[in-house]
């Protein structure tokens, strides 16, 4: 990784390989612990069983206190130390692990009920919300402010890839964790130890910041989750002056994207919710075991989306408009796939389709809102793009659930319909 960073114009930057690699650690194992706990939850669950609903706004608390609280750490980067930061981030996610994975190993042996391990998990998730959401920002600004302006945009980027590679490293090994001892819980343990791994290394070898800091600042990112690598927005604002004007969403320049990416990220968020939960469903899957397949159905979204990101998307030249019309549409037709489908193939297949039309439609937005203001302001609509992304892991999740629980299908019908509504209405209200 650092030797393609370094490709990529990290050559530009005063860190060695070592340092840059701890950097990307620290933001790897947020990203690929959230993700892993999206495969195995569903499982949990239902082993416990505690309602769907319940399951899924576990998360809302957590992701309430990053959109509200990752500002803040953006901004406190530049005070306290970016290595005190960034330890700090890991070992909140750390905490919150190994408080999650004890509430839920009591949930799954009987020893308390449904309802309390349920409240003791979202009250525990609300740590890596409010703490976790420091790692982004914090490595963010310490790459910053060692990396000359001519390489930071690049050096940030390869940064922050680690976001889209933990999205796919997650479901992939949660598998591998559940073991006799700890069962389904093990993934939060396992995660929890890595993470201990990354928080000592940083300690020991990255050198300390907090005297004689260049300036370098960090920039919110939104809530991890599936496949959700930053499109411009993080690393814009972490290259942008500080102190500008704010920028509200209702500009009439920006208005019409940013309601399309909050729409767009609605119906990811709100499916995504609901496909573990499917997987078990429509293959009649018990609690154990299911989290192999819905692990394979989340690495081929993941893998599909940064796909399209990494890999279409630069060749096919799109402008933003088309990228959210035919996102838009391609999302449509795999949740339509994903819900006619009745083995696994079809739904990883599905699933996957729908994933790369989320692909274009992030980017698609998040570079109309970009284009549609000058550079001076580059970095107050950064911060609406941020807040934008994350918004939609607050209800969504709810909303998607709710759907789901009055049938199966509807969750997938609904927001196909949502997305095809989003590219009608986006032929008139979208211009490159």
């Amino acid at each position: 990784m650092a030797s393609i960073a370094r490709d990529r114009g990290v050559g530009a930057t005063a860190l060695s390989a070592t340092h840059f690699l701890l950097l990307y650690a620290a933001m790897l194992v947020a990203a690929a612990g959230n993700t892993a706990l999206q495969s195995v939850m569903p499982a949990i669950g239902r082993e416990i069983g505690i309602d769907d609903f319940y399951v899924a706004i576990a998360y809302t608390w957590s992701a309430v206190l990053w959109v509200v609280l990752a500002p803040y750490w953006a901004e406190r980067s530049d005070h306290h130390g970016r290595k005190l930061l960034t330890m700090m981030g890991v070992s909140g996610f750390i905490v919150s692990m190994t408080l999650c994975g004890l509430a839920l190993f009591g949930g799954l042996h009987r020893w308390i009920g449904g309802a309390l391990t349920f409240s003791l998990f979202a009250v525990f998730r609300g740590i890596y919300g409010g703490l976790g959401c420091a790692t982004p920002s914090a490595t963010q600004a310490y790459l910053a402010s060692k990396t000359r302006r001519s390489g930071r945009v690049a050096a940030l980027s390869a940064l922050s890839s680690s976001f889209g590679l933990g999205t796919i490293i997650g479901p992939a090994v949660a598998p591998l964790f559940v073991l006799p001892l700890v069962g389904l819980a093990g993934p939060l343990f396992a995660f929890a130890l890595i993470g201990l791994v990354v928080v000592f290394a940083v300690a020991l070898w990255l050198p300390n910041d907090r005297y004689g800091r260049r300036v370098g600042h960090g920039a919110a990112m939104s809530y991890p989750s599936l496949a959700s690598p930053p499109t411009g927005a993080s690393v814009t604002a972490a290259t942008q002056p500080r102190r500008q004007k704010r920028l509200s969403w209702k500009d009439p320049r920006i208005r019409s994207w940013i309601t399309a990416g909050v729409v767009a990220g609605h119906a990811q968020a709100a499916t995504l919710t609901c496909i573990g939960f499917f997987v078990i469903d429509r293959l009649h899957l018990t609690a154990w075991g299911s989290e192999g397949p819905i692990a394979i159905v989340m690495m081929a979204g993941a893998g599909a989306t940064l796909g399209a990101q990494w890999g279409l998307i630069p060749r096919l030249g799109l402008g933003p408009r088309m990228l959210i019309l035919s996102g838009s549409l391609i999302a449509a037709a795999g949740l339509i796939g994903t819900m006619l489908s009745d083995d696994l193939y079809g739904i990883t297949t599905g699933f996957a389709a729908a994933s790369l039309g989320f692909g274009f439609t992030r980017p698609g937005y998040t570079a109309g809102a970009s284009l549609a203001v000058p550079l001076a302001e580059q970095g107050a609509v950064a911060g609406v793009i941020t807040s934008a992304n994350g918004i939609s892991y607050v209800l969504a999740p709810t909303i998607g659930i709710s759907l789901y629980g009055w049938n199966h299908d509807l969750p997938f019908i609904a927001f196909a319909i949502v997305l095809l509504g989003l590219a009608v209405a986006g032929r008139k209200a979208l211009t490159d």
